[in-house]
């Protein structure tokens, strides 16, 4: 596990310069200065007392940058987890439709019911995945292309219902469709506190099952092993809507951050999820901070919304993979 200690090196790191990055220049020693105990009782007590930088970091950067962060765990380890249950190296929450069906629920919740935001995108996500699921099996396998047809199709189909929504409630289509295209601009504190709950459950069970994710990769093989295959893919199902779904409803649709992470990791740790998972889920975190790092600096002063950048990198990729497999290269 030491090959990890750079990961969360770089984590910190890009944290740092997520926090620094902005409008108003903050230096190392400001940033650092703002965590004094004083500061932070302030903060959780009287927050609109803090003042000049400790107001911006503590109550408008931090929140944003740890909401990132915890996104990018959470995506990168539905997306690890989504390969182990499909056997199938392309599976990702956004590309086989995942991401959509949180979306529609998330988008039904915004319009009619906002309180229950969380809860419709969870349903959403939850349909989603039994039903590429069920349309892709073939014959008790998931192969590549029926897979990402199902993916495609139901895509489009949460794309149109999504569009449908929006368009019967005019007056709230200009923040619905920066929210569409990811973003994380105005996260405040409850997000986060929302999407640390998901995590931490999610990426735990994750964590203690590397086992039996290792034992979905040999499929039916691994009911002679003692592995209740059903029971367990049941559960990984609701842990990959438990995580996509949060991670939707509070920053919109990200795609391509559940693709890259487990590839990426994979070459530098091998296939055992239990190097694989803790390493994709730090890379996926960091991954994340990059990219809305970018989506400020790039346009400047304006912000680009944090699924542009990650599409512009994450569909060559794809495409690559793609290639790969059609060259025999990639298993699945």
């Amino acid at each position: 596990m030491k090959k990890l200690i750079p990961l969360l090196t770089s984590s910190i790191l890009l944290i740092l310069l997520g926090i620094a990055v902005g409008p108003v220049k903050i230096s190392l020693s400001d940033i650092l200065a703002s965590f004094s105990l004083e500061n932070i009782k302030i903060a959780f007590s009287r927050p609109n007392m803090l003042k000049g930088n400790a107001y911006i970091i503590l109550q408008i950067r931090l929140p944003r940058i740890i909401l990132a962060y915890l996104v990018g765990v959470s995506l990168a380890s539905a997306g690890t987890a989504s390969q182990a249950l499909f056997k199938n190296p392309l599976a990702d929450p956004y590309i086989i439709g995942i991401s959509g069906g949180a979306a529609v629920g998330a988008s039904l919740a915004a319009l009619y019911f906002p309180q229950y935001m969380s809860i419709f995108a969870l349903f959403g996500a939850v349909l989603a995945v039994f039903t590429v699921y069920k349309i892709a099996k073939v014959n008790g396998h998931i192969p590549v292309d029926t897979l990402l047809l199902a993916g495609i199709a139901l895509g489009f189909f949460t794309s149109a219902l999504t569009s449908y929504l929006l368009y019967v409630r005019k007056e709230a289509i200009h923040n619905a469709i920066f929210w569409l295209m990811g973003t994380f601009n105005g996260s405040e504190w409850d997000d986060v506190k929302l999407v640390l709950f998901s995590s931490i459950l999610g990426v735990f069970f994750l964590f203690f099952t590397w086992k039996e994710l290792n034992l979905l990769l040999l499929g039916e093989e691994s009911v002679s092993m003692g592995l209740d295959i059903n029971l367990y893919r049941k559960l990984i199902i609701g842990v990959i809507s438990l995580l996509t779904s949060f991670a939707v409803a509070t920053s919109g649709i990200i795609g391509f951050v559940g693709l890259i992470s487990p590839h990426a990791m994979r070459i530098l740790f091998g296939p055992n999820h239990k190097r694989l998972l803790p390493a994709s889920a730090l890379f996926g975190g960091s991954l994340m901070v990059f990219a809305d790092i970018l989506a400020r600096v790039l346009l400047r002063p304006s912000e680009i919304p944090v699924g542009i950048i990650t599409a512009l990198f994450g569909a060559p990729f794809f495409i690559y993979l793609l290639m790969k497999k059609k060259r025999g290269e990639l298993l699945g």
